[in-house]
């Protein structure tokens, strides 16, 4: 029996790892229409410009100029463990965060909005439906970070 469940375990562990790795980047990552993409139907995300109240989060507040303000969510970003950048401008920036055992990705992107004085985000899982609030507590440590310097 014992041996049983550990097969089904490695099975389970293998096929979500396999999952993880089919997940391609979504086709709306990036500036639509002056927004980031409305979030997915299934709860693992989050953003500022969501229109669900259990799915959004305050912006960042906007104290530099754009430039400015995305060089310094670049550097918080570039010290989050398994995140990479992949696209910086003055005004937006993408990254990628993969989760430690599935190898699960998630999109970050930030994005200037100079005449609302603030920086919108938005963090989505690629696959799944839960993401255990991964979403919700990466945007929290990185509002912490943006608040305390």
């Amino acid at each position: 029996m014992k041996r049983k469940l550990i097969i089904v375990g490695l099975i389970a562990t293998l096929g979500l790892y396999l999952l993880s790795m089919s997940a391609a980047v979504p086709n709306d990552i990036g500036i639509q229409n002056g927004s980031l993409a409305p979030l997915p139907e299934s709860p693992n995300a989050v953003s500022t410009q969501a229109a669900d109240p259990q799915r959004t989060m305050p912006a960042l507040a906007l104290e530099e100029s754009s430039a400015d303000a995305i060089k310094r969510i670049a550097e918080i970003v570039k010290e989050m463990p398994r995140t990479h950048i992949v696209t910086q401008s003055d005004n937006y920036l993408h990254a990628q965060s993969t989760s430690l055992i599935f190898r699960f990705v998630d999109d970050v992107e930030f994005l200037v909005s100079t005449d609302e004085g603030v920086i919108h985000f938005r963090s989505a899982s690629r696959v799944g439906h839960s993401d255990m609030g991964a979403n919700r507590k990466r945007m929290a440590a990185i509002t912490h970070a943006w608040n305390s310097k």
